[in-house]
């Protein structure tokens, strides 16, 4: 398969059965997706998911229940959006794997398309994720940047505190405040207070509101 197809998704298949297999991998590729195949769920642990992926999972599976598998897999750091696909389902098997996070489920024989519209629906919900995973990884290297001084401004800034505040703060005075203000703004790619305050959140800093005997009387300069 090409690298094409792998940077559009991948389709992991567990399916004890070679036809369900063949069938699922031929379909997969015939959109320009790139699809892997495993025939117990021993094989497929054995594989890392690199780039948006997702994995069409049966239930009656060696030695293990596929539902029981997806539960397992959810808990784990890279989980893998679903798609739970069975000749015997039923109601309660279901809402338990709804209730797992699964994307889908699809009683056999499905339609091509019920099983591609799934299947895209869960790459591109892989695919959102892992943006946002490497946004905050970004967001922290840059965080990383940032002064020790510029750190502890930080969570003042966003609080709301005033420039001159910050200084009787932190023991500086204002001028210098404003630099180290302009500097963290530029080295976490702020442009605006609400683009700063929400990168705070992102990272965990921590800002409280100011108590309202610090807001009187003091005006920005």
């Amino acid at each position: 398969m090409s690298i094409a197809a792998a940077e559009k998704g991948t389709v992991f298949v567990l399916d004890d059965s070679a036809d369900v297999r063949d069938g699922l991998k031929a379909l997969v590729e015939s959109v320009g997706l790139s699809c892997k195949t495993f025939e117990s769920p021993e094989g497929f642990l054995r594989h890392t998911a690199n780039g948006p992926s997702c994995l069409v999972l049966d239930v009656r599976l060696p030695k293990m229940s596929g539902l029981d598998l997806h539960v397992e897999l959810a808990q784990a750091s890279r989980s893998l959006p679903t798609i739970i696909i069975t000749g015997h389902g039923d109601i309660p098997m279901t809402v338990r794997a709804m209730k797992s996070g699964a994307v889908a489920f699809l009683t056999k024989p499905f339609r091509e398309q019920d099983i591609l519209e799934a299947i895209f629906a869960a790459i591109e919900r892989d695919r959102l994720k892992l943006e946002k995973e490497q946004e905050s990884q970004d967001l922290r290297l840059r965080f990383d940047t940032l002064s020790a001084r510029e750190r502890e401004i930080l969570p003042l800034i966003t609080a709301g505190l005033l420039n001159k505040q910050i200084a009787n703060e932190v023991g500086l005075s204002e001028v210098t405040v404003k630099v180290h203000r302009s500097h963290l703004m530029v080295k976490l790619g702020a442009k605006t207070l609400p683009d700063l305050v929400r990168m705070a959140d992102a990272l965990g800093v921590r800002h409280d509101p100011i108590p309202s005997h610090r807001q009187s009387g003091v005006c920005n300069s």
